[in-house]
């Protein structure tokens, strides 16, 4: 089993920046792929960004040039650096993870709002 745990969600104007961290624990050696999915109100959960082991990124052409995703694999933890936000990417952030098995992990979940 892998547990994961989000941190650094939050209220930022339009324009500001934020930092998202999901640490895993547990089973965590067994970790692949980790990402980023976010729900807004009344919309499905989409990708926002993975990162592979090896360090391949993958993002949603709607953050990419203002989003970055990067792990720390000793630390077993995954970032999301959020720059240049807009209202539209209010929503709940969802730390996954993606284990040798193809198990799929989910965090709890943290809210972001940007207000314009």
């Amino acid at each position: 089993q892998v547990q994961l745990v989000e941190s650094g969600g939050g209220s930022v104007q339009a324009g500001g920046s934020l930092r998202l961290s999901c640490a895993a624990s547990g089973s965590s050696f067994s970790i692949n792929t980790m990402g980023w999915y976010r729900q807004a109100p009344g919309k499905q959960r989409e990708l926002v960004a993975t990162i592979t082991g090896g360090g391949t990124t993958n993002y949603a052409d709607s953050v990419k040039g203002r989003f970055t995703i990067s792990r720390d694999n000793a630390k077993y933890t995954v970032y999301l650096q959020m720059n240049s936000l807009k209202p539209e990417d209010t929503a709940v952030y969802y730390c996954n993870a993606e284990n040798i098995f193809r198990s799929l992990y989910w965090g709890q979940g943290t809210q972001v709002t940007v207000s314009s």
